[in-house]
């Protein structure tokens, strides 16, 4: 297996948005769209385009992170939905939306894709986000491995 150190952040990812945090398989993105509170995970294993061309222990510790920003935001911005995708469409390199969905957002009940231009976060706004997200997801469950 190669080292996350060979692993390098798609560009389309990379200008969409900022790293709020690392845990152990994967990289957490905000998409800088202020629409949506949207995460990203990106399993930092180069050349993975598919959740199946992990191994499986890196497929049960994706669940895992999967599962853990999944609460957390859940937590932070109660939505009436949580919406979590892998599309890969547009964007190869594998990486997990995890989207707060409402009622009220502009895009309900369809996909967020295609509906509204991103709209950027205001500077306050996102660092205010971006504090609250990476202190909650600082408390990592206990048992996950240390490295990815």
């Amino acid at each position: 297996m190669m080292s996350p150190s060979t692993f390098e952040l798609h560009p389309r990812l990379a200008a969409d948005t900022v790293e709020v945090t690392r845990l152990p398989l994967c990289r957490v993105l905000l998409m800088n769209d202020a629409n949506y509170p949207w995460l990203i995970l990106v399993p930092q294993r180069p050349g993975i385009r598919e959740i199946f061309e992990l191994i499986d222990a890196d497929q049960q510790q994706l669940m895992r992170e999967s599962t853990f920003v999944a609460r957390v935001m859940s937590d932070l911005f109660r939505p009436d939905k949580m919406n979590i995708a892998a599309l890969g469409n547009v964007v190869p390199q594998l990486h997990i939306h995890h989207i707060a969905r409402y009622q009220h957002d502009p895009a309900w009940p369809a996909p967020v894709w295609g509906q509204r231009p991103a709209q950027a976060y205001a500077p306050d706004l996102a660092s205010e986000i971006m504090t609250r997200l990476s202190t909650a997801l600082l408390k990592i469950p206990p048992g996950w491995p240390t490295e990815g």
